[in-house]
C-alpha cells in the first residue's frame, strides 16, 4: 500500500514537471487523441508553468533531465524506439544532456576502499578532481607509472534511486498494457519497461561495460576505423571502471579539418560501425558526438558503452535481403521477406505491403544518395509499420536507429557525406563472404550441426512429451477458494487512491519542479 503511495507521487511529480514542459500532450500529437485526452490537454495548457519552446522531442528531453537520472535513462532508452515516437524525437532525444554537479572527492575515494579494500591506497595512489558529471557515474583522472587512467564510480546510493524511479514507471506501463487502447499495446510499454529495467541493472554494475568496451575494442582492431579504450581489469570492480586516458578532441567540437579530413573521418564513421555490426554482430548503439574522440595521432576513439547492440545472423541475412530488394526496386521480394520472418501479421495481405514498399521506394530511385536522407526513409518506413501492425524486433530497431545517428554525425562532420557509397566496400565485403562459395559452406556445416542437436535432444523431447500427456490424464486439483476482499480493504485501497489524487493536484497546481 505504502508502495502505491510512493510511486503514485514519483508520478505525479513527473507529471507535473511534463506539464509545466508542455509535453503532457504535444500539439504534433494531439490530433490522434481520443476526445476526453484532448479536453485534458487543454485544460492543462491554461495552467501556469504551460507552453515551451521547441519541437515537441527537445521539450520532452528538458522534462526528462529535471526529472534525474531514470528519467533520462529513460529518454534513452526511448531514443532506440524510433519506430515509436518517430525519428525526429528520437533524434532529439538522443541528445539528452546527462550532466550534473558532481559528488565530493571524499566520497569518491570512499567507494574505492569499499569497493578495493586495503589495495585502494595502492592501486588509486591519487585520483584528481572530477572531469565529467553524469547522473550515473563521474570520471575522474589519474596518474599512473603506465601513463594516465580515465576511473569511472558510480554515485553513491545510485542503485537505491534507480530502483524506487523504475518501481514507478512499471506501475504505469503495466496499467497501460493491461487499459491502453490497442495502439498503446501494439508498443508493448510493459516489455519495454522491463527490458529498460535489466539494462540499467546491468550497468549499475560496472564490469559489464568493462566487458562490453573490451569486446569491442578486440572487434574494431580487425579494422582500424575506430578504436575503444584499453580496460585496466586490476582496477575495475563493480562500482568502478578504470580505462586508458584518450587525449583528444570530442566531436561535438572537432576543431579545424581540412576537406580530405571531413571526408575520410565521415567515412570512418560510417564504416567502423556497419562492419562491426556486419561482421559480428555486435556494435555501439550510442554514437552521438560526445562518445567520439578525435586522437592526437588520427584515430577515432569511442567511449561509453552503457549500451550495446547485438544482432544475429538471421536479422543480419534480412537486413541484406531488405537493402537488395529495395536496390533492385523488387518490393514484392521485400515484402515476402517481411511475412516469412513474421514481421507482418498474416491476415495482411502480402500485396498491399509490396505496394506500401513501393511508395518508399520509388521516390529515392535515381535519385542522388546525398539528397536522400536515411532518416527520411526510416521514418516512411516506421509508419508503414504502425499501419501493418508490425512487431518489430528490438536488435532491428536498434540498429536502425543507431544508423540515423550515425548518418547524423557523419554529415555533420561532412554535409556532403555519401551514406550508401561509404557503406558499399563493408556491405560488399560481407556479402561476398556469406553468400559466396565459403559463406555457404559455413551454412552447411552449421546446418548439420543443429540438425544433430535436435536429434540428440528427440529421445529427451519425447520423454517430456509423454509426461505431459500423462500428467492431462489425471484428474484436474480441486479448485482454490479465493477470499473477497474485505470492507476494510476496499477502505484502505479508496484512501489510497484519493490520497494519490491529492497529491498529483498539489504538485500540477503549486509543486514548481
Amino acid at each position: 500500500m505504502f508502495e502505491a503511495l510512493s510511486d503514485y507521487m514519483r508520478l505525479a511529480r513527473a507529471g507535473a514537471v511534463m506539464l509545466r514542459n508542455d509535453v503532457v500532450i504535444p500539439d504534433a500529437y494531439r490530433s490522434r487523441m481520443p476526445w476526453a485526452a484532448k479536453f485534458a490537454g487543454g485544460v492543462l495548457r491554461v495552467l501556469p508553468g504551460g507552453g515551451g519552446k521547441g519541437r515537441p522531442g527537445e521539450r520532452f528531453a528538458r522534462a526528462l533531465e529535471k526529472l534525474g537520472p531514470a528519467w533520462i535513462k529513460l529518454g534513452q532508452f526511448m531514443a532506440t524506439r524510433p519506430d515509436v515516437i518517430g525519428v525526429e524525437a528520437a533524434t532529439d532525444l538522443s541528445r539528452l544532456k546527462d550532466s550534473i554537479p558532481p559528488f565530493p572527492k571524499a566520497q569518491a575515494i570512499r567507494t574505492l576502499r569499499e569497493q578495493f579494500g586495503a589495495d585502494s591506497d595502492r592501486l588509486f595512489p591519487a585520483i584528481g578532481d572530477p572531469v565529467a558529471a553524469a547522473s550515473v557515474a563521474q570520471v575522474h583522472r589519474m596518474e599512473t607509472p603506465n601513463g594516465p587512467r580515465a576511473v569511472k564510480i558510480l554515485r553513491p546510493g545510485i542503485e537505491r534511486t534507480m530502483e524506487l524511479e523504475l518501481r514507478a514507471m512499471k506501475r504505469i506501463a503495466y496499467s497501460a498494457q493491461r487499459n491502453g487502447p490497442p495502439e498503446v499495446k501494439r508498443m508493448e510499454p510493459a516489455a519495454f519497461i522491463d527490458t529498460m529495467a535489466r539494462s540499467l541493472t546491468r550497468e549499475m554494475d560496472l564490469r559489464f561495460e568493462a566487458g562490453a568496451a573490451s569486446e569491442f575494442g578486440e572487434i574494431a582492431a580487425l579494422d582500424n576505423y575506430v578504436f575503444a579504450p584499453k580496460v585496466d581489469w586490476e582496477r575495475t570492480s563493480q562500482r568502478v571502471l578504470v580505462t586508458e586516458w584518450i587525449d583528444g578532441r570530442s566531436l561535438t567540437n572537432p576543431g579545424v579539418l581540412g576537406p580530405d579530413e571531413r571526408i575520410d573521418l565521415a567515412n570512418r564513421i560510417t564504416r567502423g560501425f556497419l562492419a562491426c555490426a556486419l561482421d559480428h554482430g555486435f556494435f555501439h548503439a550510442d554514437l552521438h558526438e560526445g562518445n567520439m574522440i578525435l586522437a592526437p595521432d588520427g584515430r577515432l576513439v569511442l567511449v561509453d558503452f552503457g549500451i550495446m547492440g547485438r544482432i544475429a545472423m538471421p536479422e543480419r541475412i534480412f537486413l541484406a535481403e531488405i537493402l537488395k530488394g529495395f536496390l533492385e526496386r523488387d518490393y514484392k521480394r521485400v515484402s515476402e521477406v517481411h511475412f516469412a520472418a513474421g514481421y507482418v501479421p498474416a491476415n495482411h495481405s502480402m500485396d498491399d505491403f509490396a505496394q506500401a514498399l513501393r511508395s518508399v521506394g520509388e521516390p529515392i530511385f535515381g535519385k542522388d544518395a546525398t539528397e536522400v536522407s536515411m532518416a527520411r526513409v526510416l521514418l516512411q518506413l516506421f509508419d508503414i509499420t504502425r499501419q501493418f501492425g508490425m512487431h518489430l524486433r528490438p536488435e532491428l530497431i536498434l540498429l536502425q536507429k543507431t544508423m540515423v545517428q550515425v548518418e547524423g554525425v557523419a554529415r555533420s562532420i561532412d554535409p556532403a557525406h555519401n551514406i550508401w557509397q561509404a557503406a558499399k566496400p563493408v556491405v560488399d565485403r560481407w556479402t561476398r563472404r556469406e553468400f559466396g562459395p565459403e559463406g555457404l559452406k559455413k551454412l552447411a556445416v552449421a546446418s548439420a550441426r543443429e540438425a544433430m542437436a535436435r536429434l540428440r535432444r528427440l529421445p529427451e523431447t519425447l520423454q517430456k512429451l509423454d509426461e505431459a500427456l500423462n500428467r492431462a490424464a489425471k484428474p484436474a486439483p480441486a479448485p482454490v477458494v479465493v477470499k473477497r476482499t474485505t470492507a476494510w480493504g476496499w477502505a484502505l485501497a479508496g484512501f489510497a487512491i484519493a490520497a494519490a489524487s491529492a497529491a498529483g493536484l498539489w504538485f500540477v497546481l503549486i509543486y514548481k519542479p
